[in-house]
């Protein structure tokens, strides 16, 4: 089972410098340290992030006090982003409801926000998040695995793709502004067109508006070794593979990722999906303007 303590944070809001162009996200906001989803490829098992062993959850007990306080002394109305070192709605979250509780407050001050997650548990908050998209709300899923059974191979304890294909289209349904990151891309694992295109397909069933990815994954020093480890286990001898290809590369990209990118754009094309984000803006909060 996983450890949980609690900590107290300092500050809850970190300010984005240049706007981020993929997500535009202003500010960065984690309620937890640590995540329980357990995907083997996480990159916040890396050094630089002083993490390491993220099976180790904390609880950053004071943050819902210190929100408040930091909403009101942002000068600029900006996108308040859920999910950039763990997923907010990993299990605990059902328990503890500190993303509930943060997104409530996050509505009575009337901020956007954009949610990155795994788990189909946002759909519990469609009540809120309803009402923040007067202004602006996006659901981002990160979908790599059309099938649930290599899904729960690779990301062991998120919700399986079939679970968040639903909640995707719940949230649709309910006219909030929701899509798909397919990323990372696993060489030699999942980087085959029948496994992207079908991703695409469900994610246009489920109402995605929009759909972009990276066909490739990262990797680096104790997280590559965790990496390795996993791939000892599930898939025997392709580790070997992996070292041979890309020795102590960062990013490494599938063999196949310059077809695979081309085949992706081309059938967003075709059916009509987006493959950016639209974006908040202050000026004009009841429209979104495609980033280019």
């Amino acid at each position: 089972m996983d450890e949980i303590i609690n900590i107290q944070a300092k500050k809850i809001l970190q300010h984005v410098k240049n706007i981020d162009p993929y997500f535009g996200i202003k500010y960065n906001m984690n309620l937890y340290r640590g995540c329980q989803h357990a995907c083997i490829y996480c990159d916040t098992r890396s050094e630089c992030y002083g993490i390491i062993d993220i099976s180790k959850i904390s609880v950053k007990e004071n943050a819902l006090e210190l929100l408040p306080k930091e909403i009101k002394s942002k000068r600029k109305k900006g996108t308040i982003g859920f999910g950039s070192m763990n997923d907010c709605y990993m299990p605990i979250e059902k328990k503890m409801q500190f993303t509930r509780k943060a997104l409530e407050i996050i509505e009575q001050h009337r901020f956007p926000v954009h949610i990155i997650t795994k788990s189909d548990l946002v759909t519990r908050d469609i009540d809120i998040l309803k009402e923040i998209n007067k202004i602006y709300a996006a659901i981002t899923f990160t979908i790599t695995c059309a099938d649930d059974n290599l899904s729960k191979n690779i990301e062991l304890n998120a919700a399986v793709s079939s679970r968040r294909f639903e909640a995707m289209e719940n949230l649709s349904k309910n006219g909030i502004y929701t899509g798909v990151i397919v990323t990372p891309i696993l060489p030699f694992i999942n980087d085959n067109w029948e496994n992207i295109k079908t991703i695409i397909l469900k994610a246009k069933d489920a109402g995605a508006q929009y759909i972009f990815g990276w066909m490739a994954v990262t990797m680096r020093d104790s997280q590559r070794e965790y990496f390795y480890n996993e791939l000892d286990k599930r898939y025997p001898g392709l580790k070997q593979k992996y070292i041979s290809k890309f020795g102590n590369q960062y990013g490494c990209a599938s063999p196949n990722a310059k077809e695979l990118e081309e085949k992706f754009n081309e059938l967003c094309d075709k059916l009509n999906i987006d493959t950016r984000m639209k974006f908040y803006q202050p000026d004009e909060p009841k429209q979104m303007q495609l980033n280019l």
